[in-house]
């Protein structure tokens, strides 16, 4: 595996907008402090089937990493924070044999100088579909042509129960068969582009950092079988949505140099971006729940941006949505090669927007479906986030890491262009997303 497609697991280090940049305690984000070890050491990791310092008993209790799941009609979330809960969501064995999906690793070193403590890792472009699990429910073929991440088997039809039970995941291994999506790129000539990679980074203060309760109610973990929306809001395609571009952003790279500034859109961008060289596009997820509601009917509602202001100044989590949950940005690498024409390509749901807003990459957002293995998920948020640990590739920063299944990403995609597939079952695929493909 090339160094450079390693770094990419690092791509977003601290900050909360995704991209190159720097840290917010201003340390560089590919390669910097805590990120030189994890990239030399990307060849020692051991090999899958290994279960040397082997994972707490089952059963054993974690501290500060079960997150306070509220009860549905619960008074408020405030009311609700300091009473005994439960889980929405069942627990669900996956009936994954966990062992053989870890292999030995040296605990990670510390994130500081940054604040949060972070869990990255890789996954490779998994199935095109014009699906949606979560806006269009049983209606296979009704949403814009989406490029699925994760678990392999996500469709119309995926349920928490069906994912938690079923399909390989194109993230590290099955141990997260959680599945995201998001529109597909078109190159304007009849093909999608597959992305090379996309970096997911997970990040939140340590809950015993006292920020977390000037920011918030408390800082937990991710409530199990959570699901929403975040960037782009397609229900009002008409209108401009800043708000909803505040963690979006577009840069042409070459190498691990960024040749272009961010930006909220392709336009620039691709006017620059030439053969060798990627267009990466970020997004970084909500991180303010309200600590009732797994999903709601807009799918987005029962998260929120931080916006108001506290004594010191800083952006609070509303009284409405208090619980901080970890944030996780989004960074897909999508590789330019001879004969391509960046300035045609688009995303799927470009196509929704009406003339005057209509900006190639304007429409970029993301659905996610959450169906971690639990003990895993609740390991990497104990140690990676609470001990605020710098983990990447699927570290769990206890001593062990989840090993590189057989569809983590090759240096490139093969094959990068593909035919836009044709719409089944929904006819014409002219839904409330709009036309579905050229």
């Amino acid at each position: 595996m090339p160094a450079n497609l390693w770094s990419a697991a690092d791509i977003g280090r601290g900050g909360t907008s995704g991209g190159i940049g720097e840290g917010t305690g201003g340390s560089k984000i590919l390669c910097g402090p805590g990120v030189r070890q994890a990239c030399a050491e990307r060849g020692r990791h051991a090999a899958a089937g290994s279960d040397a310092a082997p994972p707490p008993a089952k059963g054993a209790t974690i501290t500060g990493a079960s997150p306070p799941l509220l009860p549905v009609g619960a008074a408020s979330a405030t009311d609700a924070t300091a009473k005994a809960t439960v889980d929405a969501a069942p627990q669900i064995p996956s009936g994954l044999s966990v062992a053989p999906l870890l292999g030995p690793k040296d605990i990670p070193p510390s994130s500081a100088p940054d604040v949060v403590g972070a869990f990255r890792f890789l996954c490779s472009a998994g199935q095109l579909s014009y699906d949606d699990p979560i806006v269009y429910p049983r209606q296979p073929g009704k949403a814009h042509l989406h490029q699925f991440f994760g678990n392999l088997g996500a469709d119309a039809h995926s349920t928490y129960e069906s994912l938690r039970t079923t399909g390989e995941s194109s993230c590290q291994n099955a141990l997260n068969r959680s599945a995201y999506w998001m529109p597909a790129m078109l190159d304007g000539k009849g093909n999608v582009v597959r992305p090379d990679f996309v970096s997911i980074y997970y990040k939140r203060r340590p809950a015993s950092d006292p920020v977390c309760k000037k920011e918030g109610k408390a800082c937990v973990g991710i409530p199990r079988g959570l699901r929403f929306i975040f960037g782009w809001d397609q229900t009002r395609p008409a209108v401009a949505q800043p708000e909803n571009a505040v963690h979006t952003g577009f840069k042409c790279v070459e190498g691990w140099e960024a040749v272009t500034p961010t930006a909220k859109d392709m336009t620039e961008p691709m006017k620059i971006c030439k053969p060798g060289q990627h267009i990466y596009a970020s997004l970084s997820s909500p991180q303010c729940w309200n600590g009732i509601d797994l999903d709601t009917a807009d799918h987005r509602s029962h998260l929120a941006e931080p916006r108001d202001r506290g004594i010191n100044g800083q952006p609070k989590c509303p009284a409405s949505h208090p619980l901080i949950i970890p944030q996780f940005t989004m960074t897909v690498a999508y590789r330019i090669e001879e004969g391509d024409e960046p300035t045609r390509w688009e995303l799927s749901s470009d196509q929704m927007l009406p003339a005057a807003l209509r900006r190639p990459g304007a429409s970029f957002h993301s659905d996610y479906f959450e169906a971690w293995e639990d003990d895993i998920r609740l390991r990497w948020e104990a140690a990676c986030i609470d001990k605020m640990l710098n983990c990447s590739d699927g570290d769990l920063g206890d001593g062990q890491i989840m090993a590189r299944g057989p569809h983590f990403p090759k240096p490139k995609v093969s094959p990068r262009l593909v035919p836009i597939p044709p719409v089944t079952d929904a006819g014409d695929g002219h839904g409330p997303h709009g036309p579905a493909r050229e």
